[in-house]
């Protein structure tokens, strides 16, 4: 498949998982808690089972040598040389509260990198998709490339970050309140939503931690291609997930690092 027709692709299933899901949106629907009343909740919703398994459909009719890692219903063939991951809705608690900062996550690795990404948020109409090199958004006022903003001072930045309490009581989360002390302006809440903000020059940093490789691998290539780094706290590769810090200026990286990682 060349480039253009895995874009069409890639498209495609966007197309068919926002159809899947917006029918819930604002809605009433049927709700899990994946942590069966334990802490912290993990919802499910009847639109995150319905939108993966589109998702893993298409992929196993017009790729079936690839492998599939989801979110809801796990893995197959991981030891494949490309392997698709999805989270349907990355940002299930907003989505259950009715704000659009939830979005439909698809990437792909190859050998383990993360080659290409997509996030659609299709209540908003907008698409961001990257590869590494180049990351577009294409949404109700058209379509253009994304570029990261130039900020090299902590003291200049936005940062975001999903939820505080993402972080490890102890040292975890105190790298973390030393970093937001530093900045100029810390917000709450986006997902995925953050990261297509930074790729779009609207954010300067997101931090987080405990996330999943779906909750990752398709931002990577967006943020990339805009001009921004991710990484782990380590300054290691971020495909796997754990504690993610992405910026996009370099050079805020470097000083986002040096808290984090002393």
């Amino acid at each position: 498949m060349s480039v253009v027709e895995l874009g069409r692709f890639m498209d495609d299933l966007a197309d068919a998982s926002g159809k899947a899901i917006l029918p819930f949106f604002r809605a009433q629907f049927g709700l899990d808690d994946k942590a069966r009343g334990g802490a912290p909740f993990d919802p499910v919703t009847e639109a995150d089972r319905a939108a993966e398994v589109v998702l893993r459909a298409m992929i196993g009719q017009t790729f079936p040598g690839h492998g599939i890692l989801g979110e809801e219903f796990g893995a197959e063939r991981l030891d494949a040389e490309c392997v698709w991951v999805l989270d349907p809705i990355d940002g299930t608690r907003a989505f259950i509260a009715g704000l659009p900062t939830w979005g439909t996550l698809v990437g792909l690795t190859r050998n383990g990198v993360p080659v290409r990404g997509l996030m659609h948020q299709p209540y908003l109409g907008e698409r961001f998709t990257g590869d590494g090199r180049h990351a577009r958004l294409r949404g109700p006022a058209g379509e253009r490339t994304l570029r990261t903003r130039r900020c090299a001072e902590l003291g200049q930045a936005i940062l975001a970050t999903t939820d505080p309490r993402l972080f490890a009581s102890g040292d975890e989360a105190e790298r973390f309140r030393t970093l937001e002390g530093q900045v100029r302006l810390s917000r709450y809440g986006a997902d995925c939503y953050a990261y297509c903000m930074l790729a779009a020059g609207q954010i300067d940093l997101v931090v987080e931690a405990g996330l999943k490789p779906y909750d990752i691998v398709a931002l990577i290539p967006i943020v990339e291609g805009a001009g921004g780094r991710v990484t782990a706290w380590d300054g290691g590769s971020a495909a796997k997930g754990g504690r993610i810090v992405a910026a996009g200026d370099p050079r805020l990286h470097e000083a986002a690092l040096k808290v984090l990682n002393p």
